[in-house]
Protein backbone atom coordinates (compact mmCIF):
# COMPACT_ATOMS: atom_id res chain seq x y z
CA UNK A 1 0.00 0.00 0.00
CA UNK A 2 1.69 2.83 -0.84
CA UNK A 3 0.65 6.25 1.15
CA UNK A 4 1.85 9.42 -0.35
CA UNK A 5 3.08 11.10 3.05
CA UNK A 6 5.01 14.06 1.78
CA UNK A 7 1.99 15.24 0.31
CA UNK A 8 -0.43 14.92 3.20
CA UNK A 9 2.12 16.44 5.43
CA UNK A 10 2.34 19.53 3.32
CA UNK A 11 -1.25 20.79 3.62
CA UNK A 12 -1.06 20.85 7.01
CA UNK A 13 -0.94 24.58 8.18
CA UNK A 14 1.05 25.67 10.77
CA UNK A 15 -0.37 27.25 14.05
CA UNK A 16 -4.20 24.61 14.02
CA UNK A 17 -3.59 22.33 16.18
CA UNK A 18 -3.70 19.64 14.15
CA UNK A 19 -1.82 16.40 13.51
CA UNK A 20 -1.76 13.56 10.59
CA UNK A 21 -1.67 9.89 11.45
CA UNK A 22 -0.25 6.51 9.70
CA UNK A 23 -2.96 4.57 10.91
CA UNK A 24 -1.83 0.71 11.16
CA UNK A 25 -2.99 -2.11 12.52
CA UNK A 26 -1.63 -5.23 14.75
CA UNK A 27 -3.51 -8.64 14.27
CA UNK A 28 -3.48 -10.58 17.60
CA UNK A 29 -4.76 -14.37 17.36
CA UNK A 30 -6.20 -16.02 20.39
CA UNK A 31 -6.90 -19.52 19.62
CA UNK A 32 -9.20 -19.50 16.76
CA UNK A 33 -10.59 -15.47 16.81
CA UNK A 34 -8.19 -12.93 15.10
CA UNK A 35 -8.37 -9.10 16.45
CA UNK A 36 -7.37 -6.21 14.81
CA UNK A 37 -4.98 -3.58 17.21
CA UNK A 38 -5.65 0.06 15.59
CA UNK A 39 -2.64 1.97 16.11
CA UNK A 40 -1.18 5.25 14.81
CA UNK A 41 2.40 7.30 14.41
CA UNK A 42 2.88 10.98 13.60
CA UNK A 43 2.86 11.64 9.58
CA UNK A 44 5.91 13.79 10.37
CA UNK A 45 7.99 10.85 11.64
CA UNK A 46 7.72 8.50 8.86
CA UNK A 47 9.99 8.52 6.00
CA UNK A 48 8.24 6.01 4.31
CA UNK A 49 6.16 2.41 4.13
CA UNK A 50 7.62 -0.34 1.99
CA UNK A 51 7.49 -4.22 1.97
CA UNK A 52 9.35 -6.30 3.85
CA UNK A 53 12.91 -6.45 2.27
CA UNK A 54 15.61 -9.16 2.46
CA UNK A 55 17.16 -8.50 6.08
CA UNK A 56 20.71 -9.84 7.47
CA UNK A 57 20.00 -11.56 10.86
CA UNK A 58 21.70 -10.21 13.66
CA UNK A 59 23.63 -13.06 15.97
CA UNK A 60 22.56 -12.39 19.47
CA UNK A 61 19.88 -10.07 19.22
CA UNK A 62 16.81 -9.80 20.40
CA UNK A 63 13.70 -12.20 18.58
CA UNK A 64 11.75 -9.39 17.88
CA UNK A 65 14.91 -7.53 16.19
CA UNK A 66 14.39 -9.31 12.57
CA UNK A 67 17.23 -7.76 11.52
CA UNK A 68 18.66 -5.03 9.21
CA UNK A 69 18.78 -4.22 5.41
CA UNK A 70 20.48 -1.11 3.14
CA UNK A 71 18.16 1.32 2.22
CA UNK A 72 19.85 3.94 -0.53
CA UNK A 73 23.00 3.01 1.53
CA UNK A 74 22.04 3.65 5.00
CA UNK A 75 21.71 0.14 6.97
CA UNK A 76 18.42 0.11 9.11
CA UNK A 77 17.49 -2.19 11.98
CA UNK A 78 14.41 -3.46 11.55
CA UNK A 79 11.59 -4.17 14.76
CA UNK A 80 8.71 -6.60 14.37
CA UNK A 81 6.75 -4.40 16.23
CA UNK A 82 4.24 -7.71 17.10
CA UNK A 83 6.91 -9.45 18.77
CA UNK A 84 8.40 -6.58 20.98
CA UNK A 85 5.02 -6.20 22.05
CA UNK A 86 4.26 -10.09 22.82
CA UNK A 87 1.67 -10.73 20.42
CA UNK A 88 0.96 -14.14 18.29
CA UNK A 89 0.16 -12.52 15.16
CA UNK A 90 -2.00 -14.59 12.37
CA UNK A 91 0.29 -17.43 10.54
CA UNK A 92 -1.22 -15.78 7.23
CA UNK A 93 -0.84 -11.96 6.80
CA UNK A 94 -2.27 -11.91 3.33
CA UNK A 95 0.56 -10.24 2.00
CA UNK A 96 -0.23 -6.91 3.85
CA UNK A 97 3.06 -6.81 6.46
CA UNK A 98 4.80 -3.49 5.68
CA UNK A 99 7.77 -2.19 7.31
CA UNK A 100 7.12 1.76 8.37
CA UNK A 101 10.37 3.37 8.48
CA UNK A 102 10.39 6.14 11.00
CA UNK A 103 12.76 8.96 11.59
CA UNK A 104 13.26 10.58 14.92
CA UNK A 105 16.26 12.51 16.05
CA UNK A 106 18.05 11.63 12.78
CA UNK A 107 18.08 7.81 13.34
CA UNK A 108 16.20 5.66 11.25
CA UNK A 109 14.23 2.29 12.58
CA UNK A 110 12.00 0.47 11.00
CA UNK A 111 8.79 -1.70 12.44
CA UNK A 112 6.57 -4.36 10.85
CA UNK A 113 3.14 -4.05 11.37
CA UNK A 114 0.67 -6.15 9.92
CA UNK A 115 -1.19 -3.45 7.64
CA UNK A 116 -0.72 0.18 6.42
CA UNK A 117 -4.26 1.08 6.57
CA UNK A 118 -4.54 4.87 5.62
CA UNK A 119 -3.98 8.57 6.54
CA UNK A 120 -6.16 10.67 9.63
CA UNK A 121 -6.19 14.12 10.27
CA UNK A 122 -6.78 14.34 14.12
CA UNK A 123 -6.93 17.99 16.27
CA UNK A 124 -5.02 17.41 19.38
CA UNK A 125 -8.16 18.39 21.23
CA UNK A 126 -9.60 15.02 20.75
CA UNK A 127 -6.27 13.11 21.70
CA UNK A 128 -6.72 11.74 25.69
CA UNK A 129 -3.29 10.87 27.56
CA UNK A 130 -3.79 7.13 28.03
CA UNK A 131 -4.66 6.60 31.21
CA UNK A 132 -4.42 2.22 31.23
CA UNK A 133 -1.87 0.68 33.23
CA UNK A 134 0.26 -2.18 33.01
CA UNK A 135 0.82 -4.58 29.67
CA UNK A 136 -2.76 -6.43 29.47
CA UNK A 137 -3.86 -7.27 25.77
CA UNK A 138 -0.93 -4.79 24.46
CA UNK A 139 1.74 -7.18 25.66
CA UNK A 140 4.84 -5.08 26.46
CA UNK A 141 3.48 -2.24 25.40
CA UNK A 142 2.79 0.31 28.72
CA UNK A 143 1.64 3.65 29.06
CA UNK A 144 4.52 4.87 29.04
CA UNK A 145 5.10 4.08 25.43
CA UNK A 146 1.31 5.37 23.92
CA UNK A 147 1.67 9.30 23.64
CA UNK A 148 -2.58 9.65 23.76
CA UNK A 149 -5.56 7.85 22.52
CA UNK A 150 -8.84 9.19 20.14
CA UNK A 151 -12.06 8.00 19.45
CA UNK A 152 -12.39 6.98 15.67
CA UNK A 153 -15.35 5.70 13.68
CA UNK A 154 -17.32 2.72 14.55
CA UNK A 155 -16.56 3.54 18.78
CA UNK A 156 -13.14 2.58 17.98
CA UNK A 157 -9.73 3.41 19.69
CA UNK A 158 -6.81 4.40 18.11
CA UNK A 159 -3.80 4.06 20.37
CA UNK A 160 -0.71 6.47 19.38
CA UNK A 161 2.58 5.07 19.95
CA UNK A 162 5.91 6.63 21.12
CA UNK A 163 8.29 4.80 18.82
CA UNK A 164 11.06 7.14 20.32
CA UNK A 165 10.31 5.40 23.50
CA UNK A 166 10.66 2.03 21.89
CA UNK A 167 13.77 2.44 20.12
CA UNK A 168 15.15 4.02 23.86
CA UNK A 169 14.54 1.17 25.27
CA UNK A 170 15.66 -0.74 22.94
CA UNK A 171 19.52 1.41 23.55
CA UNK A 172 19.76 2.56 19.53
CA UNK A 173 19.12 6.11 20.67
CA UNK A 174 20.37 7.83 23.62
CA UNK A 175 20.23 12.02 23.53
CA UNK A 176 24.02 13.60 24.04
CA UNK A 177 23.71 15.48 27.42
CA UNK A 178 27.25 16.36 27.97
CA UNK A 179 28.71 19.70 27.92
CA UNK A 180 31.13 21.72 29.97
CA UNK A 181 29.06 23.79 31.80
CA UNK A 182 31.78 25.18 33.67
CA UNK A 183 32.82 27.87 30.49
CA UNK A 184 29.49 28.30 29.50
CA UNK A 185 27.41 32.20 30.12
CA UNK A 186 25.06 32.77 32.79
CA UNK A 187 21.65 34.07 32.67
CA UNK A 188 19.06 35.27 35.19
CA UNK A 189 15.56 35.02 35.11
CA UNK A 190 13.04 32.42 33.88
CA UNK A 191 13.18 29.79 31.42
CA UNK A 192 9.80 27.89 30.43
CA UNK A 193 10.26 24.45 28.71
CA UNK A 194 7.54 22.51 27.67
CA UNK A 195 7.38 18.81 27.04
CA UNK A 196 4.23 15.88 27.67
CA UNK A 197 7.48 14.19 28.42
CA UNK A 198 8.80 14.08 31.86
CA UNK A 199 12.13 12.98 30.92
CA UNK A 200 12.51 15.58 28.41
CA UNK A 201 11.58 18.45 30.43
CA UNK A 202 13.93 16.63 33.19
CA UNK A 203 17.52 16.81 30.37
CA UNK A 204 16.33 20.81 29.14
CA UNK A 205 15.49 22.13 32.82
CA UNK A 206 18.77 20.59 33.97
CA UNK A 207 20.68 22.17 30.56
CA UNK A 208 18.60 25.57 31.52
CA UNK A 209 19.13 25.53 34.88
CA UNK A 210 22.90 25.40 35.16
CA UNK A 211 23.00 28.30 32.50
CA UNK A 212 21.93 30.25 35.73
CA UNK A 213 17.74 30.57 34.88
CA UNK A 214 14.98 29.46 37.08
CA UNK A 215 13.05 27.11 35.32
CA UNK A 216 8.72 26.85 34.87
CA UNK A 217 7.78 23.42 33.10
CA UNK A 218 4.60 22.88 31.72
CA UNK A 219 2.92 19.28 30.12
CA UNK A 220 1.47 21.30 26.91
CA UNK A 221 0.74 23.83 25.10
CA UNK A 222 -2.50 24.83 27.26
CA UNK A 223 -0.64 23.94 30.39
CA UNK A 224 1.55 26.82 29.55
CA UNK A 225 -0.58 29.50 28.60
CA UNK A 226 -1.72 29.08 31.98
CA UNK A 227 1.62 29.47 33.59
CA UNK A 228 2.29 32.29 31.12
CA UNK A 229 -0.47 34.33 32.42
CA UNK A 230 0.75 33.28 35.95
CA UNK A 231 4.03 34.88 34.89
CA UNK A 232 1.96 37.86 33.53
CA UNK A 233 0.33 38.29 36.70
CA UNK A 234 3.81 38.10 38.84
CA UNK A 235 5.86 40.38 36.20
CA UNK A 236 3.29 42.91 34.63
CA UNK A 237 5.04 44.62 31.83
CA UNK A 238 8.22 43.18 32.58
CA UNK A 239 7.18 39.71 31.77
CA UNK A 240 8.95 39.81 28.13
CA UNK A 241 12.25 41.08 29.96
CA UNK A 242 11.82 38.20 33.05
CA UNK A 243 10.96 35.58 30.62
CA UNK A 244 14.67 34.57 28.94
CA UNK A 245 13.12 32.25 26.35
CA UNK A 246 10.36 29.23 25.92
CA UNK A 247 11.33 25.82 24.95
CA UNK A 248 8.56 23.98 23.79
CA UNK A 249 8.71 20.18 22.14
CA UNK A 250 5.82 20.16 19.08
CA UNK A 251 3.74 16.80 19.30
CA UNK A 252 1.71 17.06 22.57
CA UNK A 253 -2.09 16.64 23.27
CA UNK A 254 -4.58 19.34 23.90
CA UNK A 255 -2.26 21.81 22.08
CA UNK A 256 0.66 21.09 20.37
CA UNK A 257 3.54 23.41 20.09
CA UNK A 258 3.24 25.19 16.67
CA UNK A 259 -0.41 26.14 17.84
CA UNK A 260 0.63 26.95 21.62
CA UNK A 261 3.23 29.43 19.46
CA UNK A 262 0.77 31.03 17.61
CA UNK A 263 -1.21 31.83 20.52
CA UNK A 264 1.68 33.97 22.61
CA UNK A 265 2.75 35.90 19.02
CA UNK A 266 -0.85 37.12 18.94
CA UNK A 267 -0.39 38.05 22.39
CA UNK A 268 0.79 41.56 22.89
CA UNK A 269 2.08 40.59 26.50
CA UNK A 270 3.50 38.04 25.35
CA UNK A 271 4.73 37.84 21.64
CA UNK A 272 8.68 39.21 22.03
CA UNK A 273 9.44 36.08 24.39
CA UNK A 274 11.61 34.20 22.04
CA UNK A 275 10.43 30.45 21.46
CA UNK A 276 12.98 27.51 20.70
CA UNK A 277 11.14 24.49 18.80
CA UNK A 278 13.02 21.52 20.30
CA UNK A 279 11.41 17.86 18.80
CA UNK A 280 12.24 14.71 17.76
CA UNK A 281 11.20 15.37 14.35
CA UNK A 282 13.69 15.92 12.29
CA UNK A 283 11.78 16.68 8.86
CA UNK A 284 12.81 19.56 7.37
CA UNK A 285 9.27 20.29 6.87
CA UNK A 286 8.85 20.68 10.48
CA UNK A 287 11.69 23.03 10.90
CA UNK A 288 9.69 25.53 8.00
CA UNK A 289 6.84 25.27 10.38
CA UNK A 290 7.89 26.26 13.21
CA UNK A 291 9.66 29.33 12.03
CA UNK A 292 6.12 30.49 10.22
CA UNK A 293 4.72 29.68 13.70
CA UNK A 294 7.10 32.41 15.45
CA UNK A 295 9.99 29.82 16.65
CA UNK A 296 13.36 31.61 16.47
CA UNK A 297 15.07 28.25 16.16
CA UNK A 298 14.27 24.81 15.58
CA UNK A 299 16.30 22.09 17.26
CA UNK A 300 16.38 18.45 17.17
CA UNK A 301 16.37 16.37 20.34
CA UNK A 302 18.66 16.10 22.18
CA UNK A 303 22.32 17.30 21.84
CA UNK A 304 23.24 19.53 24.01
CA UNK A 305 26.45 20.86 22.13
CA UNK A 306 23.58 22.41 19.62
CA UNK A 307 21.05 22.82 22.57
CA UNK A 308 23.38 25.10 24.93
CA UNK A 309 25.21 27.86 22.13
CA UNK A 310 21.26 27.92 20.32
CA UNK A 311 19.88 29.42 23.44
CA UNK A 312 22.60 31.60 24.34
CA UNK A 313 22.47 32.81 20.42
CA UNK A 314 18.70 32.95 21.01
CA UNK A 315 18.29 34.92 24.29
CA UNK A 316 21.11 37.12 23.54
CA UNK A 317 19.57 38.31 20.41
CA UNK A 318 16.28 38.54 22.84
CA UNK A 319 18.51 41.26 25.13
CA UNK A 320 19.65 43.40 21.95
CA UNK A 321 16.24 43.90 21.38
Amino acid sequence: MALSLKAATSVLKTGTNEMELVDFRIFKQVGERIYEGIYGVNVAKVREIIKIPKLTELPGAPDYIEGIFDLRGVVIPVINLAKWMGIKVPDDDRGKSRVIIAEFSRILVGFIVSEAKRIRRINWADIEPATFSGAGEHGNLDHSKVTGVTKIENDNVLLILDFESIVKDLGLYKPNIDVDFVKIERFDGVAMVIDDSSTARKIVKNALEKMGMQVVEAMDGADALDKLNDLYAMYGERTTEAVRVIVSDVEMPRMDGFHFAAHVKDDPRLRDIPIVFNSSISDSFSGERGMEAGGESYLVKFDANKFVPEIIRVIKNHIKR
